[in-house]
């Protein structure tokens, strides 16, 4: 299904009636086989019609969609299937991938705004076994901005490996950088959870997981971790995927051969991790897995809880305020950008200290915006600007040209901007 955006026809199809505190409780919006539950704030309604516009082009599978304005929900939708006969409901949380790495960022904020954490500061003030090959006097910053060489290691992992938190860091601690440090950036799609939760360990004398719970998902009141408890797995979305993993972009002539690869190994780190995300039974569908702390790309959230937490980055209006103007700022500075070491063709990404930043490649809310997105089409990000928190979740994973959630931050952006 072509996706586009929302025309006042469009909105009029949406079934309703006014309910609590001026909002409108979408009852049902009627699709082929499919049905859109949730609320939806007065003023908001193309928000709930953009939602169902995406739901249909997710294969029979389902999604959520959490927005925060200042700490009113203005948009809490879900529909379709969390697995096979088994609906998606308000309460189902999902994979989120390197969602992940946002909030793992969030806790380092919380360390600097209290002064624990120095991000230019050497990463061996902190973590003295991690000076090896003389990358100890690497500031923290480079961990969190993907410069810091590492975003996989020479030898071939195991499961194992990367699911006992010891032994990971060790390798990491040990490992000679595959690239300069500093001088380019390269995407840390699993190691940047272990490298900076490693400092927040060493930090707190807390693991990342523990320390996550305790700073934000308790206060908060949500239902987000980082390895999930055993008695939350049969609620866990079953991930599919909409295609089979693409076949690897063709890398220019006289690529290095040491960056030959790399990208897949970054995914993988050799034989820890399928490529394929949403092989049945195993993977990111595993328990196993689903049950390990990975800080790169193994959160699991519900929707609202990941609006949320975003939300009480931005607003005064959540149980706890998380971070403050000054880190964010900080932490929201470009810091790598533009090609990266492998010479794959843009558009790409942008971050500051941790946090994606808004690009073309993917399109936040507002320049101010700051979060992460995830594999398959989750995005979760905040805006200081609008005071906004967002959160989009789905098991349909798409890889290749996903525009829906680019549709629903662009229906906000005219929803929101009309309203100044």
């Amino acid at each position: 299904m072509r996706l586009g955006l929302v025309t006042p026809s469009m909105t009029q199809r949406v079934r309703c009636w006014t309910g609590v505190a001026g909002r409108v409780l979408i009852s049902v919006m009627h699709f082929p086989d499919k049905d859109v539950q949730g609320v939806v704030a007065s003023g908001f309604e193309p928000l709930g019609e953009a939602f169902s516009q995406v739901l249909a082009a997710s294969h029979d599978h389902g999604c959520a969609l959490h927005v925060r304005v200042d700490g009113h929900v203005v948009a809490d939708l879900w529909g379709g299937n969390a697995a096979h006969g088994k609906p998606w409901g308000n309460d189902t949380p999902s994979v989120i991938f390197s969602c992940t790495k946002g909030l793992v960022s969030i806790l380092a904020g919380e360390l600097v705004r209290e002064g624990r954490l120095d991000l230019d500061a050497p990463v061996s003030a902190y973590w003295p076994e991690f000076d090896r090959h003389g990358k100890g006097s690497m500031p923290v910053r480079w961990l969190m901005s993907h410069r810091a060489g590492l975003p996989a290691v020479r030898a071939d992992l195991q499961f194992s490996d990367v699911a006992n938190w010891d032994r990971i860091v060790a390798v990491l601690a040990e490992e000679e950088p595959l690239l300069p440090p500093g001088k380019i950036h390269q995407y840390h799609a699993l190691t940047f959870g272990w490298l900076v939760g490693e400092i927040i360990r060493q930090i707190t004398g807390k693991g990342v997981a523990e320390f996550f719970a305790e700073r934000i998902t308790q206060p908060l009141d949500v239902e987000a971790w980082i390895g999930v408890p055993e008695a939350v797995l049969p609620r866990v979305a079953q991930l599919y995927s909409a295609s089979p993993p693409p076949d690897p972009l063709p890398l220019p002539p006289g690529t290095p051969p040491e960056l030959v690869g790399l990208n897949d190994r970054a995914m993988t780190l050799g034989s820890a991790l399928a490529v394929d995300f949403g092989a049945e039974n195993s993977g990111f569908n595993s328990d196993e897995l689903r049950r390990a702390v990975i800080p790169g790309a193994g959160g699991i959230a519900t929707a609202s809880a990941l609006g949320t937490i975003w939300s009480a980055t931005v607003s005064n209006a959540e149980a706890i305020r998380l971070l403050n103007d000054d880190v964010i700022a900080d932490m929201t500075r470009e810091q790598s950008s533009g090609e990266p070491a492998v010479p794959l063709p843009g558009p790409w990404s942008r971050w500051g200290s941790g946090f994606m930043l808004s690009s073309e490649a993917r399109p936040f809310l507002t320049e101010t915006s700051f979060g992460h997105d995830g594999v398959g089409g989750q995005v979760s990000f905040a805006d200081p600007e609008y005071k906004v928190g967002f959160a989009y979740l789905t098991n349909d994973l798409q890889r290749i040209n996903d525009k829906r959630a680019v549709l629903l931050v662009e229906v906000l952006r005219d929803l929101l901007g009309g309203r100044r």
